[in-house]
């Protein structure tokens, strides 16, 4: 039994190194453009592509690498992801020119897909006793909680003492003993094969429709909300989408059987998520911006500053949230960090141009802790509802509506802070002022998607029955948490 129980955790090691991976390649490049830039000859419209061109796959083909994983099986999609990305990040590092480089982060966002698709799927099969999935849950949510904290300084601590190529090359022996680890660590599943659910129209459809859409939202900072361009591009998109949608409602074997989102609790987490995620990211990125521009702080000083909320995320998600969840409940743990969070942010909407740090931005840092208390709840809602058969489907969904939650909250509070400040600017405001007013509204914005958020989950979430929580999920119909 010690012998299962270890395998288990060695497992549960595996699939967190890939999670933090994934999560910080997604930060830790941000810090290295500048440099990136002058040695690669990029130009200024080209380099958000090395942003954009990892964050496109990768929310796009979430949704159908799960469930490809519930098919051949979802040991074998993630080691795929994993071999993909670790070459991907070898090739990005040795990159000699733009076009070498987005394509390297293209493969990077593919590789992430395929692996981060099934993480929970794995998981959930792993861990099947309510109290043991928490702590797991929790240790997973913790993994990426704090890549998302340290890419920042990471990314600036490699770019500074070494060269940007490193913040590529550091993904290689990671991704190497993740793939070696994997092979003993993980349980073999053989699926239930393609003819379950080998629906191709239908992963045309999402696929495309997903792709298509991220890449809308992430240009609209260059094109705005009402160009020909956005509303084209998302009319299509979303065409392709409801096309897919009435095609699972049809097919004999579904892509995604739609049964999945009948149960309240699935489709509430997922929604919440998407709602709660749009803000709390645009806090890692437009706080950055924040204090970089108007208060002046250099890229390593800033994720120094930032490091607050990562440890206090980071401690919450991985000693407090399961012991509380298992006393509680996931809902009632969501509704109390959503509330932290909605705090947060309604002081941030205040922040002055001359902000103290301990004064007007600790505050803030520190009831930002309540994400590590959303972030496990919510993996803990959105899993509750699946079988076995759909865990993979599950964790795609999942992972797919928190990278659309985190690219159209970018694109919307960016957009916004950018249009404020122009106003101003255009009116004579200084800059500092501007920027300053730009950032405040985001703020402002975000603490209303929070709100929201919490608002799905007072009025669509429910917590379990005592008889049905004890049970393992895997075993459960979806309408179980009806």
């Amino acid at each position: 039994m010690s012998n299962v129980l270890t395998s288990r955790w060695t497992a549960l090691g595996v699939l967190s190194a890939t999670g933090l991976m994934t999560v910080l390649d997604g930060s830790i490049v941000t810090v290295a453009m500048p440099a990136i830039q002058r040695d690669l000859g990029f130009s200024p419209a080209a380099l958000s592509w090395i942003v954009n061109a990892y964050l496109i796959p990768f929310g796009g083909l979430l949704l159908l690498a799960g469930r490809l994983g519930d098919l051949i099986g979802r040991r074998t999609m993630f080691l795929a992801g994993n071999v993909v990305f670790t070459a991907a990040s070898l090739l990005a590092g040795a990159a000699t020119g733009p076009g070498m480089l987005i394509a390297a982060r293209f493969l990077q966002g593919v590789g992430s897909a395929l692996a981060s698709a099934v993480v929970l799927g794995i998981l959930v099969t792993l861990f099947t006793e309510p109290a043991e999935r928490g702590k797991a849950i929790a240790v997973f949510s913790f993994t990426g909680a704090a890549g998302a904290s340290i890419g920042q300084v990471v990314g600036g601590v490699l770019t500074d003492a070494l060269s940007w190529p490193w913040i590529f090359f550091i993904n290689v022996p990671i991704g190497v003993a993740t793939v070696a680890l994997a092979f003993v660590a993980l349980p073999g599943d053989r699926g239930i094969g393609l003819g379950a659910g080998a629906d191709l129209a239908g992963a045309v459809l999402v696929t495309g429709g997903l792709m298509l859409g991220i890449y809308t939202v992430v240009k609209v900072e260059e094109y705005g909300w009402v160009a020909a361009h956005t509303l084209g591009l998302g009319a299509v998109s979303l065409a392709l989408l409801a096309g897919f949608v009435v095609r699972q409602a049809k097919a004999r074997t579904p892509l995604m059987p739609l049964r999945i989102l009948r149960s309240r609790n699935v489709a509430g987490a997922n929604l919440a998520q998407m709602l709660a995620l749009s803000g709390m990211f645009a806090f890692q990125i437009l706080v950055a911006l924040y204090m970089q521009r108007v208060l002046g702080y250099g890229a390593l000083q800033t994720g120094l500053a930032m490091l607050p909320a990562a440890v206090g995320i980071g401690s919450i998600s991985l000693f407090v949230s399961a012991r509380l969840t298992a006393r509680f409940g996931a809902r009632a743990i969501l509704i109390t960090g959503l509330a932290l969070l909605v705090a947060a942010m309604v002081l941030l909407s205040q922040v002055p141009v001359n902000a103290g740090y301990v004064t007007h931005l600790l505050p803030a840092m520190l009831l930002i802790s309540g994400g590590g208390l959303v972030l496990p709840a919510l993996a803990s809602l959105g899993m509750s509802g699946a079988r076995e058969s759909d865990a993979g489907l599950a964790s795609g969904l999942f992972n797919t509506t928190q990278q659309v939650g985190m690219a159209i909250g970018v694109a919307v509070l960016s957009t916004m802070a950018a249009s404020r400040t122009g106003d101003l600017l255009a009116a004579g405001a200084g800059q500092a002022v501007a920027l300053t007013a730009g950032y405040r509204l985001a703020f402002g914005i975000s603490a209303g998607l929070l709100v929201a958020a919490f608002a799905v989950a007072i009025f669509v979430l429910r917590r379990p029955a005592p008889a049905a929580a004890e049970r393992n999920p895997a075993e459960m119909e979806p309408t179980a948490l009806l």
